[in-house]
């Protein structure tokens, strides 16, 4: 029975670790910049779309409209989705990918290296021997904000998942947003503003893959692709690195390299979302 139940449960292997980490360089190299609304964003969208289906994986692209403080942007998220019985509950794991308009950023932590560990998790999962439950990865566009995030600037991305969930009828039982966590010197926080119970299973489960200080949960309020979910209901929470270089320093910066993204890191991030999905389904 034993051997069952291992058998049975999402792993997250080196392999994949090894994955998310070269997608995550080349991303950069090939996607920088990738602003929201512009022809880079565009051909950053194409790249995720053309490598995540490498793994096998069914990637549907959504193009969409929304209004920003520059007037009406073309925005394009991404979604793949693994599914054993659609009418039941949905797992939706979510980052974004876009970089910092305005800076010369980038963007290897903050959006490449959970755009590289969704493509990986996109592979664990298409090589997930015996499914189960319902995931969906979505890449969103346009988390980062133009000026100050408000009503119409930033997190269009997520708001637009939130629009695709209720339009299916879907019922979410969780949303696991991503974020900076492929930080060569890892500290995943939990921001207060999310699902206490969800912030429980991400302790349970960063204890279950031996690593029990990987994860703490702190009491700031963070603005981050959970908020659209929560706010329509959801149960959600935010992974994130928030303590990126000294006080912060290299978040929106030319600093934000792909010297500083590690490949322990995303193992260790892989393995906390696969454990959290197995806690969930």
């Amino acid at each position: 029975m034993l051997s069952l139940l291992i058998s049975a449960a999402l792993a997250f292997t080196p392999n994949d670790a090894a994955l998310a980490h070269r997608s995550a360089i080349e991303f950069v190299a090939k996607c920088t910049p990738r602003d929201a609304g512009t022809v880079p964003g565009k051909i950053a969208a194409n790249w995720i779309l053309d490598h995540a289906s490498m793994t096998g994986a069914d990637v549907k692209r959504d193009a969409f409209m929304a209004n920003t403080p520059r007037g009406m942007r073309p925005f394009v998220n991404l979604y793949s989705e693994f599914s054993t019985d659609p009418t039941e509950n949905w797992v939706v794991i979510v980052s974004h990918y876009d970089t910092k308009p305005g800076t010369e950023c980038p963007g290897a932590n903050d959006g490449a290296s959970t755009t590289g560990l969704l493509i990986a998790l996109a592979n664990a999962l298409c090589g997930w021997t015996t499914p189960r439950g319902n995931v969906m990865l979505a890449w969103t566009d346009g988390e980062e904000c133009m000026d100050y995030y408000s009503p119409n600037d930033g997190l269009q991305g997520s708001k637009r998942v939130v629009e695709y969930l209720m339009q299916k009828g879907r019922t979410v039982q969780a949303v696991l947003c991503l974020d900076m966590i492929g930080d060569r010197d890892l500290a995943i926080s939990v921001p207060a503003n999310g699902s206490p119970a969800l912030s429980k299973i991400a302790l349970y489960a960063a204890r279950r893959i031996g690593e029990p200080d990987l994860v703490r949960q702190v009491g700031d309020i963070v603005k981050d692709d959970h908020v659209p979910f929560l706010d329509a209901g959801m149960k959600a929470i935010d992974l994130i690195d928030f303590s990126y270089g000294p006080g912060n320093a290299w978040w929106h910066t030319p600093e934000d390299t792909c010297d500083k993204v590690s490949r322990q890191s995303l193992l260790k991030s892989g393995r906390l979302v696969c454990e959290m999905l197995n806690v969930l389904l």
